[in-house]
């Protein structure tokens, strides 16, 4: 049981880190509180969800940037799209990468966009890779015997 007490410190750090450190906001807490005895996977469950949403998203947003004709409300709609999923879940940088990026759709502005979308590729697989550690942890915490904090 002391191994579940040592990682449970180690997961709230982890956790406090990534508010902290602005890649997640109240909104991923207020997901948290959904998660109950009831539904012990919610969390994991969005999550999964919101990496398959995302990966779509910026494979279209990828393919339309490059058309020789671009079409900036389709990107913008994608972008507005991923904006919401980002928000949802609490990914703040990469949802704020986003309100940057809609700024150059409604500009028009390709060179934006593109410099946008590489940022936002950038910030999206931090948060990936950071709610992917969150979860193995989460897992190491119950293989243990614990409670998820």
């Amino acid at each position: 049981m002391e191994n579940a007490g040592q990682l449970r410190r180690q997961y709230v750090d982890f956790v406090a880190s990534l508010y902290h450190e602005g890649f997640l906001d109240d909104q991923f807490g207020q997901l948290q509180k959904l998660q109950d005895e009831g539904n012990p996977y919610f969390v994991v469950e969005v999550v999964s969800l919101y990496f398959e949403d995302s990966e779509k998203l910026m494979n279209n947003l990828t393919t339309a940037l490059q058309q020789h004709v671009v079409d900036f409300k389709q990107i913008d709609a994608h972008v507005h799209q991923f904006k919401g999923s980002s928000s949802s879940i609490g990914a703040q940088r990469v949802k704020n990468t986003c309100v940057v990026f809609r700024d150059y759709c409604e500009e028009k502005n390709l060179d934006g966009c593109l410099k946008c979308l590489q940022q936002v590729k950038h910030e999206y697989y931090i948060v990936k890779n950071k709610l992917e550690t969150m979860i193995r942890l989460e897992r190491q915490i119950l293989e243990a015997g614990g409670t998820i904090p």
